[in-house]
């Protein structure tokens, strides 16, 4: 009855106590980017390129969609047998960028028999360079969002400081110093996702880069073995031999 009756006596006590003012609500992740200006739209734009343009190298970079040992061996065999035609029709079947290589020179071969070896070479060089290009452009547009990302986040940064120069331009009080801090923010912010994209964007530019130099110093050296190969077979054609002209007798 005693505790009862403290209880009881404390009851209008814990009714004047007044309630703990609320706590001001944090902002999610979304809310901050979305508060940080326009520029963060383009910003995240960029991002998402980035991560589509990583898995589509990750899957399409590599050494079996340019040069495979399976074809590469189809390819000695069919050769050495002279059953160019076969090899052409492998070569269709196969998207290998030394397939591609092997088709345009088996094409030019065929169409023109009397072509000569130097003719041949050429073709072939010309091809591989086509491709080797190709893999380079490629690579680079990693390299060009790793230099526009900072420029964006920079130029979100300018525009963070200009509204925070504006707040200082009026005399409002405690709101003056809130727009003042919105405009700092607004700026680290774009600063921040800039370098946050721009970084990974060239360390992986690094990265393919690297990868796509080794898978074409690959593709350069099944080339030179498809020449090596054709090279011979030209030289076993027999040559045309010149009349030999006899001394008369007397």
């Amino acid at each position: 009855m005693n505790n009862f009756s403290l209880f009881a006596g404390a009851l209008p006590f814990l009714a004047q106590t007044p309630a703990p003012p609320d706590l001001p609500k944090t902002k999610s992740v979304l809310d901050t980017l979305i508060a940080a200006g326009p520029v963060m739209g383009a910003l995240l734009a960029l991002s998402i390129i980035f991560v589509m343009l990583v898995i589509t190298y990750l899957l399409t970079i590599r050494r079996g969609s340019v040069v495979s040992s399976g074809f590469m061996a189809t390819a000695d065999a069919l050769l050495r047998k002279r059953d160019y035609l076969g090899l052409l029709a492998v070569s269709n079947r196969h998207g290998e960028a030394i397939a591609r290589v092997v088709q345009k020179v088996l094409d030019f071969t065929t169409k023109n028999p009397s072509a000569e070896f130097a003719q041949v070479r050429e073709i072939a060089e010309t091809e591989g360079t086509r491709v080797t290009s190709n893999l380079n452009n490629r690579v680079i547009y990693l390299a060009d969002i790793g230099m526009i990302a900072p420029m964006l986040g920079l130029l979100g940064t300018v525009f963070g400081i200009i509204r925070s120069f504006g707040a200082l331009g009026g005399d409002l009080g405690a709101q003056r110093y809130a727009l003042l801090s919105s405009g700092v923010s607004q700026a680290l912010i774009n600063t921040a996702a800039g370098l946050a994209i721009g970084i990974p964007a060239m360390i992986f530019y690094a990265y393919f880069r690297g990868r796509v130099n080794r898978i074409i110093s690959e593709l350069e050296s099944a080339v030179t073995h498809i020449l090596a190969l054709l090279s011979l077979q030209y030289n076993k054609r027999v040559p045309e031999r010149t009349p030999v002209l006899l001394e008369d007798e007397f």
